[in-house]
C-alpha cells in the first residue's frame, strides 16, 4: 500500500495565489487588496476570442484563491467561459472576502456546499500538491483520500449531519482557512485539519483491518474487534442503531460504510471535541432531547461492570461513579442527565472522554484508572493539539513499522529463493 515517504518533500517553486493575512475572514471585503487589472477588450491579445479551455483559463485568469481552486472557479463562471463572462463573474464575486469567494466558487447551487462540490477541488489538489505526488499511480488511494477529506470536513462542519454546508456553517467554522493553509504547506502532514495523509492512512488501514471480506462494509462482529475488543457489545449495538451517519443518511442498519466508520473512529479516539460529544450523546441516549439520561448511563455501565468483574477487576458501584461524574461536570440539570453544553464547559476539558470510556470502553477506562500523573502532564505539554492528532501519530508509526517489517521479510524471502 502506498505509505507516504517518511522524508519531508522538497520545497516546491509553485507560486502562491493569495496574500497571507489579507482578509481571510468572512464579513470583510477585499477592497483593501487591489485586484490585478483585467483587459478591457475581448480582442486583447492575452485572451483568445470566444470560449477558452480550462488550460487557457488557468494561465490567464487571476483570482484570490489558491491555484488548485481554478477548475472549480472555471466551472462556477458557467458557459461559455469568455473574457466577458469571466470579467462579470470576477466583478460580482471577487469583491467579497475570501470566505465568501470560497463559498461561491464551490457551491454549485449558490445555497450550500455538498460533498460532490468538494470532489473536483480535492482531485485538483491531488494533481498539484507536491506532498501528494507519490499517489499519482494509485487511483484507489486517491479516491479514498478524497472521500476521507470530504467526510472529515462534514464531520466537523455539519453538526446536524444533513450533507449540506450552508454559508452560516462555513462562516462559523472558518472552513476556508485550512483550504488556504494547505496551499502554503508542501508537507501535507503538517496540515492536520482534514488534509494530513498520515491521518487518512490510519483511518483507512484501520477500516481495512476490520473489513475482512473486502466489500467496504463492516458489521457488528467486525466492529467488536476494534482496538482489541475494547468496546462493549451494548455500545456496538447502539452505534449501529442510533449512531449518526454522514451526508444525511438514515441511522440504523446492519452495516457500516467507510464514511460511517470515519465518523465513529474520529469520535472514539477524541472524545473531547464537540462533534465527538454530539456523536456519543446521540448514540448512547434513548431519548431525542439532547440529554444522556441516568437510566441509559446505568444500563451501559452495568454491561461495563460485568466485563470488569469477569476479568477480575474491582467494580465501583454506579452511584459512586455517577457522583464522581457530577462532581467533575457540575451539570446544569442533574436530574435529567448530561448534555452537550455540560461537557463543553472549560472546566470539563479532558473529562468527557473519561466519562464516556467509563460507560463502554473497558481498555481506556482501565488505563484512566491507573494513569500516571506525570504522563498525563506530558500529554498536556506535547506538540499535539487534539487527542486525535496524538492517536493518529502513534498509530501511523505503528503501521509504518509493521509495513517495514513485512517489506524486510519479503526481501529476505526473495534472497532465499
Amino acid at each position: 500500500s502506498p505509505r507516504r515517504p517518511r522524508t519531508p518533500p522538497k520545497k516546491s517553486s509553485l507560486p502562491k495565489f493569495y496574500t497571507k493575512g489579507s482578509g481571510h475572514g468572512m464579513g470583510r471585503t477585499l477592497s483593501n487588496i487591489p485586484l490585478p487589472a483585467l483587459p478591457t477588450s475581448p480582442t486583447s491579445p492575452s485572451w483568445p476570442s470566444g470560449h477558452v479551455t480550462l488550460e487557457q483559463f488557468s494561465q490567464l485568469a487571476d483570482h484570490p484563491l489558491p491555484g488548485y481552486f481554478t477548475p472549480c472557479v472555471y466551472e462556477s463562471v458557467g458557459r461559455p467561459v469568455t473574457l466577458q463572462t469571466w470579467t462579470e463573474w470576477r466583478e460580482k464575486n471577487c469583491a467579497w472576502d475570501l470566505g465568501e469567494v470560497f463559498f461561491r466558487s464551490l457551491s454549485s447551487n449558490g445555497q450550500y456546499i455538498t460533498p460532490s462540490d468538494l470532489k473536483p477541488l480535492l482531485r485538483s489538489l491531488l494533481a498539484t500538491h507536491p506532498g501528494l505526488s507519490f499517489l499519482s499511480s494509485h487511483a484507489e488511494f486517491q479516491e479514498k483520500y478524497c472521500v476521507t477529506v470530504i467526510t472529515r470536513v462534514f464531520y466537523e462542519t455539519d453538526p446536524l449531519h444533513m450533507g449540506r454546508l450552508t454559508r452560516r456553517m462555513v462562516r462559523r467554522r472558518k472552513l476556508w482557512e485550512p483550504f488556504l493553509a494547505v496551499a502554503d504547506e508542501d508537507d501535507i502532514n503538517k496540515v492536520t485539519q482534514f488534509f494530513s495523509y498520515e491521518h487518512f492512512y490510519v483511518l483507512y488501514c484501520r477500516f481495512w483491518e476490520l473489513d475482512t471480506d473486502r466489500d467496504y462494509k463492516i458489521g457488528k462482529e467486525d466492529l467488536m474487534r476494534y482496538a482489541d475488543h475494547s468496546l462493549s457489545g451494548m455500545v456496538v449495538d447502539a452505534v449501529f442503531s442510533r449512531g449518526p451517519r454522514p451526508f444525511g443518511r438514515e441511522r440504523g442498519g446492519a452495516e457500516m460504510s467507510y464514511e460511517d466508520f470515519i465518523y465513529f473512529m474520529l469520535s472514539e479516539e477524541d472524545k473531547q471535541s464537540p462533534p465527538s460529544i454530539r456523536y456519543w450523546l446521540t448514540t448512547l441516549s434513548s431519548t431525542s432531547d439532547g440529554y444522556l439520561p441516568l437510566p441509559d448511563m446505568r444500563s451501559f455501565y452495568s454491561v461495563q461492570a460485568s466485563r470488569m468483574l469477569q476479568l477480575g477487576h474491582e467494580v465501583v458501584p454506579f452511584e459512586d461513579v455517577l457522583c464522581q461524574m457530577y462532581d467533575l461536570i457540575n451539570p446544569s440539570r442533574p436530574q435529567r442527565g448530561v448534555c452537550e453544553s455540560d461537557l463543553v464547559q472549560p472546566h470539563c476539558d479532558r473529562v468527557s472522554g473519561a466519562i464516556f470510556d467509563a460507560l463502554f470502553n473497558l481498555n481506556k477506562h482501565l488505563q484512566f484508572e491507573s494513569r500516571d500523573p506525570f504522563l498525563e502532564r506530558s500529554k498536556r505539554e506535547d506538540e499535539f493539539e487534539t487527542d486525535w492528532d496524538r492517536h493518529a501519530c502513534v498509530d501511523y508509526n505503528r503501521l509504518a513499522m509493521e509495513e517495514e517489517q513485512r517489506e524486510e521479510e519479503r526481501r529476505e524471502m526473495e534472497v532465499e529463493l
